[in-house]
């Protein structure tokens, strides 16, 4: 088979790293890829966004199966274009994809579901925003969420008035994350332990994979503000075998079923970010595509063959696959430059990634990185991420802690704290 994977991020290249073991595979491509991409794919230098160029590149080169990885394609309809050419694609169409692409229409299907999330209110104007933040009906601290896609960034928590009337008018009226703001969801501020939840879905049924737990603040202990994630564990420690499955029941299926009830069917991904409260498990956002930096840890634990199972999902068969996991837990430490998630620089120079490499079993996934003139330099916010699979947590965040220590750029950072106080299952 001819796959296409589209994006540039860890996600996708370690979505690469697995796909280009499978046993199908013939030829890998990436769009646009990145540095760490190229050494087991041909990059094709066209953006993620790019939905005509890509349309016709999977057309001319006759590609059995594209697999989307960021949330913009989808969101702007790239499976609707691929499928009006007879491709087979990997993710929702536009329609399914606005659970995603609008935090308003995710908040109102589940109040209209009664599918458990933060109370909240939408605000369609600043008048109206600033109206409900004077209103009392939330405490502080609350959170302010610009409406469409923000790249992770879009979630402001505020512990006082002053700081929610500032994140409204960074979303509405300085227009930080664009046409994204034109709407906010003001909620109120739920405290738990975080989790990541992700099924692959042929539109009617679900196969679950293995739990993940994110860590989204840029510094330790949670400190500072929310990044598109700073590393990821597999298991999550805080899901057991009873959470498992009241999640599915509670919350996976009646997404997937009311979602089809309104005409929109989610084949691909459903990521559902959850707080486990002490009321139970809520919905903190929906995603319809593979977590970042959550993928890279579940490639390593996974040992089917990815490509049977998306190709389950595209053709609406997935309860004929079954996916074989290691029971080993892994890990994933994003390093970024530094500033990010704010304002960071690009072009530093990245050196040791090599002897890193070197450690057993570790594996160091491209993100923010160009390869010119021999040498690899940064080119985002999310620079690399380190990962491993061992025995125990803490030899496998050991391990990646001692390879992180060769690797040196300009301002890099990264947490410390990944995976602190994980119990094992």
């Amino acid at each position: 088979m001819k796959i296409l994977i589209i994006g540039s991020g860890g996600r996708e290249h370690a979505l690469a790293w697995k796909i280009s073991q499978s046993s199908r595979l013939e030829k890998l491509y990436c769009a646009p890829g990145n540095a760490g991409t190229m050494s087991i794919a041909e990059n094709v230098p066209l953006g993620a966004s790019d939905i005509q160029g890509l349309s016709d590149f999977a057309s001319n080169e006759k590609i059995d199966l594209t697999v989307v990885g960021p949330e913009l394609p989808l969101i702007l309809g790239i499976v609707d274009e691929f499928e009006k050419k007879g491709l087979k694609i990997f993710g929702p169409d536009k329609n399914a994809a606005e659970l995603e692409g609008s935090k308003v229409f995710a908040k109102q299907f589940m109040e209209r579901h009664k599918i458990p999330t933060a109370k909240f209110k939408v605000a369609e104007s600043l008048e109206q925003a600033m109206e409900i933040l004077k209103s009392e009906e939330f405490y502080f601290p609350l959170v302010v969420k610009a409406d469409g896609p923000a790249a992770g960034k879009g979630a402001i928590v505020c512990r006082n008035l002053k700081r929610a009337e500032e994140a409204v008018n960074l979303i509405m009226v300085e227009k930080k994350f664009s046409d994204s703001g034109k709407r906010v969801v003001i909620e109120e501020f739920l405290t738990g332990k975080e989790a990541s939840f992700i099924v692959i879905s042929d539109g009617v049924k679900v196969l679950p994979f293995v739990t993940t737990m994110d860590h989204k603040p840029v510094f330790d202990e949670d400190r500072g503000p929310n990044t598109g994630g700073m590393g990821a564990i597999s298991p999550s420690p805080f899901i057991d075998k009873e959470l498992f499955h009241e999640i599915v029941k509670t919350i996976v299926f009646p997404t997937i079923t009311r979602m089809l009830e309104e005409g929109r069917k989610i084949k691909g991904v459903l990521y559902v970010g959850l707080m486990l409260t002490e009321q139970g498990p809520k919905v903190l956002e929906y995603n319809c595509r593979f977590g970042d930096p959550e993928t890279q840890p579940q490639m390593l634990r996974m040992e089917s063959d990815l490509v049977d199972v998306l190709l389950a999902s595209v053709e609406e068969n997935i309860l004929e696959k079954e996916i074989q996991w290691s029971h080993q837990p892994a890990a994933c430490v994003v390093i970024a430059s530094g500033g990010y998630p704010i304002k960071y620089e690009k072009g530093k120079k990245i050196e040791g990634m090599e002897e890193a490499a070197k450690f057993p079993g570790v594996f160091v996934f491209h993100a923010g990185t160009e390869f010119k003139d021999g040498e690899y330099y940064t080119s985002g916010g999310r620079v690399l991420g380190v990962c491993a699979s061992e025995k125990t947590l803490e030899e496998t965040m050991d391990k990646i802690y001692k390879a992180i220590s060769r690797i040196y750029f300009e301002a890099m950072h990264w947490r410390r704290d990944i995976g602190a106080g994980g119990e094992e299952e």
